[in-house]
């Protein structure tokens, strides 16, 4: 039987460093790593969401969708890299985005960046991310 305890990744934070807000400094995991390629916010008919929360919503439920290809779910994820096409925007929408990060990660987070871009591939897509999830052995 799986000891959950020890399945599950944990948060690295050095000590006397503040607690961040909606990622984690770093994460420790051992197993199976699984990685995506960017991961955009678009349906299965290629169509994209109106505005960043959305397609972020979006976004997450198309990386759970792969990682669960491989036995894995939101747990899992040890990282994302976020590439958004307008910072500002991104800053300006945090309750939103939030809303729809817990809709479908829970309160689950992994180390994090986000990097603006001038432009994505898909020219609709506001924000793009890749994740790299370890699936307990």
């Amino acid at each position: 039987m799986l000891d959950k305890s020890k399945s599950q990744p944990t948060v690295l934070r050095p000590k006397g460093w503040p607690q961040p807000k909606g990622y984690s400094d770093g994460m420790s995991a051992k197993g199976r790593v699984i990685v995506t390629g960017g991961v955009v916010g678009w349906d299965e008919q290629g169509k994209f969401g109106e505005g960043l929360a959305a397609q972020t919503g979006k976004t997450l439920e198309n990386i759970v969708a792969i990682i669960a290809e491989a036995g894995a779910g939101p747990e899992h994820i040890v990282r994302l890299t976020w590439y958004v096409t307008d910072i500002e925007n991104y800053l300006a929408l945090q309750r939103e985005i939030g809303a729809a990060y817990r809709d479908v990660m829970g309160k689950h987070f992994p180390a994090m960046a986000v990097v603006q871009v001038v432009r994505l591939v898909e020219k609709a897509a506001l924000v793009e991310i890749e994740a790299t999830a370890v699936l307990p052995e």
